[in-house]
């Protein structure tokens, strides 16, 4: 498996991981309130989560991989328009952001809640694992899934600490709160970004046969 491969992986359980959701804004909500160790606590429940869906999406990836590459370039396709449409959403919201809580659960007991019940947490790890592997379909099977799942983990824990550096200082608390809507927006161009690029990957892989 490359170190490109292995690269790729990384960077999607870290885009994952710092995808703005109803999670991301609880632990912004809980560290304005408590501090960073209540967000951090609310990130170790969410990681059951994050393993459960991005583990569910690597092995869909190698398992439609394994069918042919005309499949996986489909795959890439669907993914790619899906990440551009939920993009529109987030820069078309009229959402302020900042409502986000955690229903007076614990903060590990609320990030396990959170992790293991968002809706949209498979397709979203689907769409970003895609868009960001599909251009190393070849190498994808069962044998490289372990280490695909590893990589994937350094990712969340990575994005976890670029989360709660950030939540922590005041300033961002302040901005996050007070302009939601920016944040939600720039995250919604990133997102039709990696859709342009899923959607060029597969191109190019089809093209290529």
């Amino acid at each position: 498996m490359s170190g490109g491969f292995v690269l790729a992986t990384v960077l999607a359980g870290f885009i994952y991981a710092v995808t703005p959701g109803p999670a991301f804004l609880a632990v912004f909500a809980l560290a304005a309130q408590h501090g960073r160790a209540a967000g951090a606590r609310f990130l170790f429940g969410h990681l059951a989560g994050d393993l459960l869906w991005g583990g569910l999406a690597l092995a869909a990836i190698v398992g439609v991989n394994e069918l042919g590459p005309a499949l996986f370039e489909a795959l890439g396709v669907v993914c790619g328009v899906y990440l551009v449409w939920l993009g529109g959403k987030a820069v078309l919201s009229k959402g302020d952001g900042g409502s986000a809580t955690v229903g007076g659960l614990r903060p590990v007991r609320a990030g396990l809640v959170f992790g293991l019940t968002n809706p949209k947490a498979y397709p979203v790890s689907l769409a970003v694992f895609t868009a960001l592997t599909v251009r190393y379909a070849a190498e994808m099977d069962w044998r490289t899934a372990p280490a695909l799942m590893a990589a994937a983990t350094v990712g969340f824990l990575l994005g976890y600490v670029v989360i709660l550096f950030w939540a922590g200082l005041p300033g961002i608390r302040r901005f996050f709160l007070k302009h939601g809507r920016i944040v939600t927006r720039v995250v919604g161009v990133t997102f039709i970004l990696f859709g342009a690029k899923s959607i060029a990957d597969a191109g190019r892989s089809f093209a290529s046969r």
